[in-house]
């Protein structure tokens, strides 16, 4: 019989932010501490299932959803000599969704079918890849004005159904608990930073004149979320030396392509630095590039991230020259959804 199933979006494994977000979503409900909203799910597999279109055969029920506002925190505080205590650390805790889903069907065969569908998408998160790694999904929710916000979900508990009489046969309802190693909500919305080296130009020759104001030295990057962001850089040569430098904290991290052999980046050669999981990869045509985390200056190194607000950054090319760049991206993160 023919069934409804959701559509296929190829995710990319490449950006923080996951896959794009589709046309249309459902039906907009309301949603605790979110407003009116759609949502869909992703799964490791990069198949969207939407959770808040009834005619695909499961909705969402809107009264039992929860764990969408502030992530939980544990504080880290110091006795004071004088009575009280001083707050030392605060650490973000893992988050859980709960997410009930109604799950139905014409037929006790068409309910089935899409039950296990359901079921595998969402505990596929649990499984190992041919790297050994978890895959996690990703949870979207969409505002009424396309703006959407994501967080990367696992599979813990709930797909049991309700286990009382007439349950299963057309029809039944879960209590999906989705565990979040990072309770931070991502932005569908990229920040990008580009700085180039201007043309170079004789000052006196015909007249006087300067380069372009667009050069690399220090600059302000503004994040605009609720939490540490940890971007990703590329440069681009040519460039023997590059240090990135944040001035608030002092942290920085400096790349030396002669430490791994290569030599001083070529005009239009890329390496691209990732801060979270640290990762340096020349781009070398090939699909992964080429491992060149021996470049950094280990172990001074600090591959630092982007407060709240207001960042000043220098980014410093020694070895540059026309078409010399450096580019930053980032995905804002957000307490709530």
């Amino acid at each position: 019989m023919p069934l409804i199933t959701a559509p296929v979006i190829p995710p990319d494994p490449g950006d923080p932010g996951g896959p794009e977000v589709p046309g249309g979503g459902g039906t907009p409900i309301p949603l605790p501490g979110v407003g009116t909203a759609t949502a869909f799910y992703t799964d490791p597999a990069g198949t969207v299932w939407p959770l808040t279109d009834e005619p695909v055969g499961w909705f969402t029920l809107a009264d039992g959803v929860s764990g969408l506002g502030a992530a939980g925190y544990t504080l880290t505080s110091d006795a004071q000599p004088r009575g009280g205590a001083r707050l030392r650390h605060a650490q973000p805790q893992p988050r859980t969704i709960i997410w009930p889903l109604y799950v139905y069907g014409d037929t006790h065969l068409q309910f089935t079918e899409r039950w296990r569908q359901l079921a595998t998408a969402f505990t596929r998160t649990l499984r190992r890849g041919r790297d050994g790694r978890r895959t996690p999904g990703t949870l979207t929710i969409v505002r009424p004005d396309g703006t959407s916000r994501s967080v990367r979900v696992f599979y813990s508990a709930g797909f049991e159904g309700q286990g009382k009489r007439g349950s299963g046969i057309i029809s039944d309802a879960v209590a999906l608990a989705l565990w979040c190693e990072d309770p931070y909500w991502t932005d569908a919305e990229k920040v990008t930073v580009h700085r180039e080296n201007g043309v170079l130009v004789d000052f006196l020759d015909p007249y006087p004149s300067v380069s372009s104001s667009q050069v690399l030295g220090e600059t302000v990057v503004d994040n605009p979320g609720d939490a540490v962001v940890w971007p990703e850089w590329t440069i681009t040569g040519p460039a023997s030396l590059i240090t990135f430098t944040n001035e608030d904290t002092g942290d920085s991290f400096a790349l030396n392509p002669a430490a791994v052999g290569h030599g001083a980046l070529a005009a239009g050669e890329q390496v691209t630095v990732r801060t979270d999981p640290a990762q340096v990869r020349f781009q070398d045509g090939s699909p992964d590039g080429v491992n060149w985390s021996q470049a950094l200056n280990w172990p001074e190194a600090v591959l630092w991230g982007l407060e709240p607000g207001e960042n000043t950054v220098t980014f410093q090319l020694d070895g540059s020259g026309p078409g010399s760049a450096v580019d930053l991206l980032f995905h804002a993160r957000h307490e709530t959804a």
